[in-house]
């Protein structure tokens, strides 16, 4: 229940648009934005050191551009340019692509892999090295992740 009311402030503070709240399972949510619409899984690292932002995982859909199970993480420190950016989850690794504290997937089949891992997984890790060196993870539990991604696809559906 921490983690959910957690969760919804960190969907609170994303802006001032009309946000529709689909559900929160486990410590994924599942989020709707009217305008643009666009309908997202999220969740937050398991532990994260206070910081400048609060990092998070998400799964997104924009169906006006046509764009559909788009994986972005922020991750809870900078990384260093030019660092390789990791995704493990459970014991399979992909490579990601970023700069800054961002980190997504390459194309969409790697979109379509991670998620595909996302929703059979337990556990799942971003690693690099931050800018001011050394390395280090955020590290997610999946449980609910499937149902989250689920929540939002659903709640793109165009209704006619």
């Amino acid at each position: 229940m921490k983690r959910a009311a957690a969760l919804l402030l960190l969907l609170a503070a994303g802006g001032a648009q009309a946000r529709d709240a689909l559900g929160v399972y486990e410590g994924w949510g599942a989020f709707r934005d009217a305008r643009p619409l666009r309908c997202f899984a999220i969740a937050e690292p398991v532990r994260s050191r206070g910081g400048k932002w609060r990092p998070f995982a998400s799964v997104a859909n924009w169906p006006v551009f046509g764009v559909r199970g788009q994986v972005h993480f922020r991750l809870s420190r900078e990384k260093r340019a030019g660092a390789p950016i990791t995704i493990t989850v459970d014991d399979q690794r992909t490579s990601l692509i970023g700069s800054g504290a961002d980190a997504w997937a390459p194309d969409k089949r790697v979109d379509a892999a991670i998620v595909a891992a996302i929703r059979s997984g337990r556990s799942m890790s971003i690693s690099t090295v931050a800018t001011g060196g050394g390395g280090f993870a955020d590290t997610y539990r999946l449980k609910g992740a499937a149902t989250a991604i689920d929540a939002a696809a659903l709640g793109c559906v165009q209704r006619r």
